[in-house]
């Protein structure tokens, strides 16, 4: 009796054992095949993790030199999968594409909401947005120049809104401040024309559908 019993406890605990090295070895394959072929949860992501993914995605085409003062050419692209890279996300994120101008003035550059353009990105295909139509290229003697960024999540509220420092004729992309952690990047376009030179900027009065540098846009 002892005996039957001592095989039988034996049995289970083999079968046990092998349902457990069964289980194992399908959470494995499981875990090998997310891995390999699987995408990236970004359901959980902060602002910041957001943008920093952006980063990786998004380029500016046709901004580099500032020669074309059609913009006809230029572009925001959100850029597909590469070779290796294992960007692509298992949802889509919302992004927004953003553009504004900014005028010298006699005290400080006036900023004017030009468009904003939403789309969803998972880094599985290529999207691209066009730069607006008739962008101001400052041909007219007045220093203007255009903005843009891209950004995850709903459109920026006043407090988020772009500020910059310095002077408009020189400043960079560095220059440019947000005050919020998502902005994926952004790009001050280079000055067009003799208006913004260096010494040369020539204040003008602001366009009537301008909006004050700190006031909420639509």
């Amino acid at each position: 009796m002892h005996s039957t019993q001592t095989r039988f406890r034996h049995a289970v605990l083999s079968a046990g054992a092998t349902a457990l090295a069964l289980l194992a070895t399908g959470c494995s394959n499981v875990s090998a095949g997310a891995q390999t072929g699987g995408c990236r949860d970004a359901g959980d992501w902060s602002g910041r993790e957001q943008a920093a993914w952006l980063r990786t995605a998004v380029a500016f085409h046709g901004t580099t030199d500032g020669t074309d003062p059609s913009y006809a050419k230029a572009s925001v692209v959100v850029r597909g999968p590469r070779t290796g890279d294992v960007r692509v996300l298992c949802r889509p994120l919302a992004v927004q594409v953003e553009f504004w101008t900014l005028t010298a003035t006699k005290t400080r550059p006036e900023m004017s909401f030009v468009m904003r353009y939403g789309l969803s990105a998972d880094g599985g295909r290529t999207r691209s947005v066009a730069f607006p139509a008739g962008l101001p290229t400052g041909q007219d003697g007045t220093c203007v120049r255009v903005l843009v960024a891209a950004y995850a999540g709903a459109p920026l509220s006043g407090g988020e809104l772009p500020r910059m420092t310095g002077d408009l004729a020189t400043a960079g992309d560095a220059d440019v401040r947000f005050g919020t952690a998502r902005i994926g990047v952004h790009r001050l376009l280079p000055a067009q024309g003799s208006a913004c030179d260096a010494g040369r900027s020539t204040p003008s009065p602001s366009p009537t559908a301008s909006t004050g540098w700190d006031i909420y846009h639509p």
